[in-house]
């Protein structure tokens, strides 16, 4: 199952985020947006928003599930952990 996080560089809920899955032993990818400039920026940000309109950082697609922010349990259950 493929999961995209999409993230912000300084975002604490974004870096408990990676730790936890990294920490599971999850592979996974993730965009850094603030990181990016110029339309690249524009696109992630299109990108992240097309999946949760609104939402907060991080966003993370697990397959076809969209989790808001960095919600252990929801996580948990979505990865069946």
């Amino acid at each position: 199952m493929k999961i995209k996080a999409y993230t912000l560089s300084t975002c604490i809920y974004c870096r408990m985020l990676k730790d936890f899955l990294n920490e599971q032993g999850i592979p996974f990818e993730y965009v850094d947006v603030d990181l990016l400039e110029g339309e690249e920026r524009s696109a992630a940000l299109d990108e992240a928003y097309s999946h949760c309109p609104g939402c907060g950082f991080p966003i993370t697609v697990i397959g076809d599930v969209v989790v808001a922010g960095f919600d252990e349990p929801r996580l948990r259950e979505v990865l069946g952990l």
